[in-house]
């Protein structure tokens, strides 16, 4: 049978049990085997077993497990409420420093997590609620926050970032240093837009901004203690991983430690009870995403040997002989996925197609990680999946999810820039690890 018929085949089969409900682990897994033994026989059922645990059987997968430790103590912790709390006295009299705030806060705390839904819901908890008691609007106010906790999956730690690291087999520290400059510069635009919106759209809001009583030295400053501790942690895992000293999974299982360390000493969060609760949500996490990525392996392994993968890359590289226009079909494809499915399995279920194109096409590899991984960032803001529109819901149940949706719009449209603005200079995603990493062999 024709390699592309059975590509067409692959994808119906895939999304009808992906849509029907069924956990994206157990659906890809069931994809896989049905279509192994269907096309190459019963006999296929041997390597089952041996390329699920191949899936797992890497040394760097250890990272996943103790980043999001490191992440949920954090989240699990009073340090989002300190962190929103210190930017917010000292932005205090910026015209819609309060949306700035939150920003600042979501992309602080995306770095201490890695984790968007996180960074979405601690963040959102304390920051929606006073936003909209001083006057903001609901949809300034949701859609702030519901794109702010996207940049966890940009900003490092990213957990979308290993995994598309693990995936492709590119280094993960590189992949880090690429994400931090677009990190910054997406909140930078996000806060840009913030202050658009307090001097020409809602000016009731930066007025009643502008009559609250002005913090004191002694308030901007106690909070500091609680979080520069934070901070130095994550520089330090950046160091390290960034410095040659450690490997990913050493820099993470070392900042898991100390952010413990440091939610004991500084929260007296050290009870049994509420360390183990921390332990058992990220296991849930951890588990969820390791089965991801193990039954990703086996649907990979599936479209090799049906020779999927290579048809389809080969097919998409003569649909133009314009690298911009496969380019931007790719770009089409991913917001597309990401309406539907998380960032993690877009990524193990599509890289194995997209990076022999990629690197066809001439395009470096590292550079689309981070277009990929904003693509993404839309799809977390997008319906019929857009996770962070449902935490915001869940954290304003009286505001309705059209209001969300409406105040998440503007920075859906901010995204889509960033991609432009990096399409048109790639140093920003390339300048910094080629300066501190060196050039990529072969690129």
């Amino acid at each position: 049978m024709d390699p592309l018929l059975i590509a067409v085949i692959v994808a119906v089969f895939t999304l009808v049990v992906l849509f029907s409900g069924i956990p994206i682990a157990f659906g890809l897994s069931f994809v896989s085997i049905a279509l192994l033994v269907a096309f190459e026989g019963v006999q296929m059922l041997d390597v089952f077993a041996e390329t699920f645990y191949a899936g797992l059987n890497s040394f760097v997968l250890l990272s996943i497990p103790m980043f999001i430790l490191m992440g949920m103590a954090v989240a699990n912790s009073p340090a989002g409420k300190d962190l929103y709390t210190g930017l917010d006295r000292w932005l205090w009299r910026v015209p819609g420093g309060l949306v700035i705030s939150n920003i600042g806060a979501c992309s602080i705390f995306a770095a201490l997590s890695g984790s968007s839904p996180a960074t979405c819901a601690a963040i959102g908890t304390m920051g929606i609620p006073e936003m909209r008691k001083r006057g903001y609007s609901d949809q300034i106010a949701t859609g702030t926050i519901a794109a702010g906790g996207t940049l966890g999956v940009l900003i490092p730690p990213s957990i979308v970032l290993i995994v598309y690291g693990i995936a492709t087999g590119t280094s993960i520290g590189r992949l880090f240093l690429c994400g931090l400059v677009p990190g910054f510069m997406l909140a930078g635009m996000f806060a840009i837009w913030a202050l658009i919106h307090s001097y020409y759209i809602d000016k009731d809001s930066a007025k009643a901004l502008g009559n609250r009583t002005k913090p004191t030295l002694k308030e901007k400053l106690e909070v500091l203690p609680r979080i520069l501790p934070f901070l130095a942690i994550i520089a330090g895992v950046l160091y390290v991983l960034y410095g040659g000293v450690a490997t990913p999974s050493e820099a993470s299982g070392v900042g898991a430690f100390l952010v413990f360390v440091l939610i004991a000493v500084v929260y007296k969060i050290y009870q049994p009870r509420k360390i183990w609760n921390i332990i058992k949500v990220s296991m849930k996490e951890s588990v969820m995403i390791m089965f991801i990525i193990a039954a990703s392996y086996l649907f990979a392994f599936t479209l090799s040997q049906l020779y999927v993968t290579q048809s389809l890359a080969q097919s998409m590289v003569d649909i133009s002989s314009n690298k911009w226009v496969v380019f931007i079909l790719i770009n089409i494809f991913l917001l597309i996925a990401g309406f539907f499915l998380p960032p993690v399995a877009v990524i193990v279920m599509t890289s194995a197609i997209l990076l022999p194109v990629i690197t066809t096409l001439g395009f470096d590899p590292y550079w689309f990680a981070i277009v990929f991984t904003i693509n993404m960032e839309i799809g977390l803001i997008t319906p019929p999946v857009g996770l962070n529109l449902y935490i915001i819901k869940g954290i304003t149940p009286d505001v309705s999810l059209s209001e969300i949706l409406k105040g998440s719009i503007p920075f859906m449209i901010i995204m889509a820039l960033a991609i432009l603005i990096l399409c048109i200079f790639p140093e920003i995603v390339t300048w910094l690890p080629d300066k501190i990493m060196g050039k990529p062999l072969g690129y």
